[in-house]
């Protein structure tokens, strides 16, 4: 058996540090929608514009020529919006950086497992932890020449790097591909050149403490009324002063809406942002805002009365409540979702289960949840698993950082810490030492459920084997020992354990077994009571 990695220590995951809210807007008339498409078209078009010139200026960019973008952008919208537009076209520069670097750093990966199977002959198995050799001449010839193209888009994803290039679409490249298969999405051309071009629009406003309702470009009033700051262009559409657009609805977040409220009366920032959702032909709006970050709990206090570990799995959650020394308690519970469809629809399901998992957590009177501490971006590239198609999709399909984002922010809202665990071995342990043993005639323990026992145990710094059960009394010789004690570094390991003061049942009076741990009066081999003079007695002679 191989050395096994040292084990993280638990630690209590931090809280969101923002909340976003969003309600539709409805009962738009015809001069709404006209006047919110133009809006967000003449600013996509000044955004796409920013976004050019801010990839052209690659790693020289300082913050002299952002001050000189704003500046040219001002005179076709405002001070607001230009600001509004060169801090989102910044973020997406550094996000376009950022994946960059991890598509980097997924060829390296790909092209080291590559290169290690290509020295191993052809057919010579693997083990559990490094892939053996590909099964034939034609599978090794057909990964040389894939090797060949990997090192080829290396190569150039470095040099891009080195000199400040990125590749960012704005609309997504996957809608912009999907303009060559218009047959395959079943989609027409006009009906994707409007999803096109909305995905393309900019109309969101970042907020401004002290300003009236926390926003001077998209207001929305305490009475619910939603207007525009118009662009300078645009002036003529105005209905109202100073050059602003009051829409015809009224809105109401029903989310957070009391702290929302409580924000625009105070005056605090709140940025806004409008769009169309082209699937349903809705409009919505989305509020969101800072929240100061919340003191974590210590460790000791979040598992107090208990935990509860949950394994996440490709189509449920698998939960199981721990009492405060560590013994699963109860039974497990099972939390569905489907993860197939649209990402709506995955999200939408992520939250359902955390729903139905946070409030059986309330009712179990529990205040922390142990989940591990995945990240699964060094497993998905392609050569990692090699023919296990669907297990790489399977890897690929778990949204675990959104599953995170989601646990951290609705536990934080209910008062439930989130502990984060280190994932190695939770399964394989847990399989081994509670899957049997939690597995009765009337309930069949499945491993996913005998991993979140796993889970909990190593949050609350219990190890995950369990310890067995003594052998008989009558049969300590035959039986041996426990096969999970003490190690020989703990202090007084061979001592006994604390007596309990008192009879432990009626027919026991006060007082008997005081001496049950004293090996002396109990005569044990290798006590002081042999080691005085001893002598034997003669042998008798006859009977």
């Amino acid at each position: 058996m191989g050395e096994l990695r040292s084990i993280a220590a638990p630690f209590v995951a931090s809280g969101p540090s923002g909340v976003a809210v969003r309600t539709r807007l409805k009962q738009l008339t015809p001069g709404d929608e006209k006047a919110l498409r133009l809006v967000g078209g003449h600013l996509g078009s000044l955004a796409s514009k920013d976004l050019k010139a801010r990839c052209r200026d690659g790693l020289e960019h300082s913050g002299q020529a952002w001050a000189v973008r704003k500046r040219e952008l001002t005179p076709a919208s405002s001070s607001r919006w230009a600001g509004s537009i060169t801090k989102a076209t910044h973020d997406q520069w550094a996000l376009a950086r950022r994946c960059q670097l991890a598509h980097i750093q997924n060829l390296e990966a790909g092209i080291r497992t590559i290169e290690d199977r290509l020295s191993l002959p052809v057919g010579q198995k693997g083990t559990k932890k490094a892939p053996g050799g590909y099964r034939s001449r034609r599978e090794w010839h057909a990964k040389a020449r894939r090797l060949r193209v990997l090192q080829d888009r290396l190569t150039a994803a470095r040099a891009d790097r080195e000199a400040g290039i990125v590749h960012v679409v704005r609309g997504g490249k996957r809608l912009a591909r999907t303009r060559h298969h218009l047959e395959t999405a079943q989609l027409t051309e006009s009906a994707w050149r409007g999803r096109w071009e909305a995905e393309r629009w900019y109309c969101q406003a970042d907020g401004e403490s002290g300003k009236r309702y926390g926003n001077e470009t998209i207001r929305i009033s305490p009475d619910s009324e939603v207007s525009i700051k118009l662009p300078a262009p645009l002036a003529h559409l105005a209905n109202a002063p100073h050059g602003r657009y009051i829409l015809a609805c009224r809105v109401a977040f029903a989310h957070r809406g009391t702290e929302w409220a409580d924000r625009v009366e105070a005056n605090r920032a709140i940025a806004y942002r409008i769009h169309l959702d082209t699937g349903r032909d809705r409009w919505y709006v989305t509020a969101s805002w800072q929240t100061p970050p919340t003191p974590a709990l210590p460790l000791e206090a979040a598992l107090a009365h208990g935990v509860i570990g949950v394994d996440m799995n490709a189509d449920h959650l698998a939960a199981w409540r721990l009492d405060l020394h560590g013994n699963p308690t109860g039974s497990p519970r099972r939390f569905l979702y489907d993860l197939t469809g649209p990402a709506q629809h995955r999200d939408a399901q992520v939250r359902h289960a955390l729903t139905r998992l946070l409030h059986w957590a309330q009712t179990c009177g529990v205040k922390a949840i142990a989940v591990e501490d995945l990240d699964f971006t060094a497993e998905k590239t392609r050569e990692k698993h090699g023919r296990r198609t669907r297990f790489r999709q399977l890897i690929s399909g778990m949204p675990t950082g959104k599953f995170r984002a989601r646990l951290a922010s609705m536990a934080d809202a209910t008062g439930i810490a989130v502990i984060a665990v280190d994932p190695a071995y939770t399964s394989r342990w847990g399989a081994q030492h509670w899957q049997k043993p939690l597995t009765s005639t009337t309930r069949t323990t499945t491993r996913h459920e005998a991993a979140a026992v796993a889970i909990g145990r190593r949050a609350q710094g219990h190890p995950i084997r369990r310890r067995t059960a003594p052998p008989p009394h009558d049969r300590s010789d035959r039986a041996g020992h426990r096969t999970a004690q003490a190690g020989s570094g703990v202090p007084r390991r061979e001592g006994p354990r604390p007596r309990i003061p008192g009879p432990r049942t009626r027919s026991v009076l006060p007082g008997c077994g005081v001496n049950a741990g004293d090996q002396n009066a109990q005569h044990r081999p290798g006590r002081s009571t042999e080691h005085g003079f001893w002598r034997q007695d003669p042998l008798p002679l006859g009977p």
